[in-house]
């Protein structure tokens, strides 16, 4: 058996496992032996039912069955009731006072009990027991692959991620028989022995056998560590062999005088913070070097991007090239994720240029436009796609802001020389070559984000750019006062926004759907929706004023209008899902509303939270849940008590893990990566290797032949992110 056969090969899988296989991402021998364990159940403290006895604490592994509810005899108390089987006996489990958990449980269910028993002889039960659902039944310490060591400690399991048509203890068992066919016998550690000797990680053969079936706690995290430290290499690797593609390619260098934007920055309404001229001063530096910019740029929501993006595409859209001086103006392009905030920007845009002969195009998928109008020329006007398409492959528009339709065939530009993407971290070298189509030059790259990264995922994931952090507020910004409403405390919160209201602000009210769930579902999670709330808000909490809707299944002329209203004010609530997430931006609004916080991870309420810090008021924010849960309590509370969006990230990521922060398909990071990211000696050690790997061997085919594992590895990786 080898590492790159099907499985389909050696096991006789039917429809449904291939189907379930498929969906992750699983079809050779390799892609099964790297479908590691998410978490690993000690079998040491399982007993069997059949020996459980009255006054013990029982730990019992087992199915659920006949669960129902009935009142007590005498006391006419609720009871919960049912049964837990393990193949040896069953047993009853009861609750007292809790008739609802009879329903949050269903007959067949795989759980793990624990609780004291109770009762008489021939009728034990578990009292009060607390259960966790599990995916499957512990596999039998038998079949471990240990089973002749005589191991006393063999009692770890591993439990597998599963799909439906495919269970744990499929992975665990077929992996088992791919490691008795020998497929250990044909691997090659695809990482260079001198690395892991000087990181003392175990090579490959090893920390399969160790992760897949560890005999001791120690194998498991000692493996863990090595495919940990493996899966971060990689990324590094690509990094590192993205900046040497970078540098090796061609750009547009060229100077601006200090003073040249000295007099664009001096019409702005504000004064730059340090960080904006430190950020500023560090692009236009890139600019007038030899290899083209790639840079990340880290600022927490309000912190001034848009400025720093307006000034240094004023200084590519006044420069030519020093080596062709006949060109015309070089090009912008400003890349964001919505309609709404292209036209954010493309309005911002014309805030700050009015005053010059440059003209500034948007392009998205609902139509195109352009500043200055011929007819008038303090206005933007509508233009046609094909017009503007021809200007713009001409070089008469240095300056374009559009949708992800600015990559389309369709678009050309005669001297792209500069890339602004906005919260699109993960915009690589490939799409910035799109942009760039027919132009044989390197654009320069700023990516943008709001959402504050951790230091060791910064180092992670976007290794391949430099990162500039805006860590001032502009002057007069106030610091957001964030509550947590919990059940039967609205009224003190409708109180104050209605004396905000009345004071002329404005207010916004996020909701998690649009419309109410089908009433037949009775599954349906009782979750406030924007149409509901809205109608609910405007007939019975604040009559007196106007209340507006906002959702993404709106037209981009609905949407746009009713922001048009909530700019001028003709609309004092906007009630709308989070939409309004990223760079909306209305300074008069200083309040808002976050209904069933607990369904937001911690990145979007950070973002939610920052659409009213745009002004001199009092900003709030009110993030209201009905859950009395601990857990949900204590993430809430971080988001209350972090003075800015980094430390919030910091919390965030060492307490609760990045998935909130950052998805494992953002990232391409698994779930093992993401734990890893946490040790920055990991981080920087994998980092430093990759590193040195690439600077002896720079060129991509000669690092292929010197390294056909590792390159092996790193298509598959990149393949596994653009499927994503």
């Amino acid at each position: 058996m080898q590492r790159t056969d099907a499985l389909a090969s050696h096991f006789r899988l039917d429809l449904g496992h291939q189907k379930a296989l498929k969906r992750l991402g699983i079809t050779t021998v390799e892609e099964l032996l790297y479908h590691l364990p998410a978490r690993y159940e000690d079998t040491g403290d399982i007993q069997s039912v059949a020996g459980l006895e009255k006054g013990s604490d029982a730990v019992v592994y087992g199915q659920l069955s006949d669960l129902k509810t009935r009142k007590a005899w005498k006391s006419r108390k609720p009871i919960a009731e049912g049964y837990v089987e393990d193949g040896s006996a069953k047993i009853k489990i009861m609750w007292f006072n809790q008739p609802y958990l009879a329903k949050m449980y269903q007959d067949g269910l795989y759980v793990k009990v624990a609780g004291k028993v109770t009762g008489s002889e021939g009728k034990l039960y578990i009292a009060n027991p607390e259960v966790e659902r599990l995916d499957s039944l512990p596999i039998d310490r038998s079949d471990s692959i240990f089973k002749d060591t005589g191991e006393a400690d063999d009692t770890l399991y591993p439990v597998y991620r599963e799909t439906a048509g495919v269970t744990s203890k499929w992975f665990y068992h077929t992996v088992l028989k791919c490691f008795e066919k020998g497929v250990l016998e044909h691997l090659v550690d695809p990482i260079p022995k001198d690395v892991l000797d000087r990181y003392n990680l175990p090579e490959l053969k090893t920390a399969l056998v160790w992760i897949h079936s560890p005999k001791k706690a120690t194998d498991a995290e000692a493996a863990r560590k090595r495919f940990a430290f493996e899966e971060v290499f990689y990324i590094q690797i690509q990094n590192a062999q993205n900046k040497a593609a970078v540098n090796a390619a061609t750009t547009y260098s060229f100077k601006t005088a200090p003073d040249h934007i000295a007099a664009f920055t001096s019409r702005f309404p504000f004064t730059l913070t340090n960080s904006q001229d430190t950020a500023i001063t560090e692009i236009l530096a890139n600019f007038s070097g030899n290899h083209a910019m790639s840079r990340l740029l880290e600022g927490d929501v309000g912190s001034g991007k848009t400025a720093v993006a307006a000034t240094t595409a004023y200084a590519v859209a006044t420069s030519r090239p020093d080596t062709e001086k006949d060109w015309g103006n070089l090009q912008v392009a400003y890349m964001a994720p919505t309609e709404i905030l292209a036209k954010q920007h493309f309005e911002s845009f014309i805030e700050y240029f009015h005053h010059l002969p440059i003209q500034i195009g948007l392009i998205t998928g609902s139509g195109c436009m352009k500043f200055p109008s011929k007819v008038d020329p303090k206005r933007p006007t509508k233009i046609s796609r094909a017009q503007l398409l021809k200007w713009v492959k001409n070089g008469e528009i240095p300056i374009i802001i559009g949708t992800h339709a600015l990559i389309y065939k369709s678009v050309e530009f005669k001297h792209l020389a500069y890339v602004i993407i906005d919260e699109q971290h993960r915009f690589g070298t490939n799409q910035r070559k799109q942009l760039a189509k027919k132009d044989a030059r390197m654009p320069h790259l700023l990516s943008m984000t709001a959402t504050p990264i951790p230091r060791t995922l910064a180092l992670t994931i976007y290794g391949d750019l430099d990162i500039t952090l805006l860590d001032e507020m502009p002057a007069g910004r106030k610091p957001i006062i964030t509550k947590i409403i919990g059940p039967g405390q609205q009224n003190d919160m409708y109180e104050h926004v209605r004396s905000e209201l009345a004071a002329g602000r404005q207010t916004y009210v996020i909701c998690p759907r649009i419309d109410e769930p089908d009433e037949s579902k009775a599954t349906a999670l009782r979750l406030k929706s924007v149409k509901a709330e809205a109608a609910r808000l405007q007939k019975d909490v604040f009559q007196e004023y106007e209340v507006g809707i906002l959702h993404g299944k709106m037209t981009p002329a609905e949407k746009d209008k009713t922001m048009k209203d909530f700019s001028d004010h003709k609309i004092d609530i906007l009630v709308a899902t989070s939409v309004v997430e990223v760079g909306v931006n209305v300074p008069n609004a200083t309040n808002i509303i976050i209904e069933g916080a607990e369904r937001f991870g911690l990145s979007q309420l950070h973002q939610l939270r920052g659409r009213v810090i745009r002004g001199t008021h009092q900003p709030y924010c009110f993030a209201v849940t009905e859950s009395k849960s601990d857990k949900t309590r204590d993430r809430l509370k971080a988001l209350a008590t972090a003075k800015n969006g980094f430390e919030l990230a910091e919390h965030d990521l060492q307490f609760r893990g990045s998935g909130e922060l950052y998805g494992a398909k953002q990232s391409g990071l698994s779930d093992l990566g993401m734990e890893a990211i946490k040790n920055l000696k990991l981080v920087e050690a994998a980092r430093s290797e990759a590193q040195g790997l690439v600077r002896r061997c720079p060129d991509p085919a000669d690092f292929s032949r010197t390294y056909p594992l590792l390159t092996h590895k790193l298509t598959l990786l990149g393949e596994s992110l653009h499927m994503e």
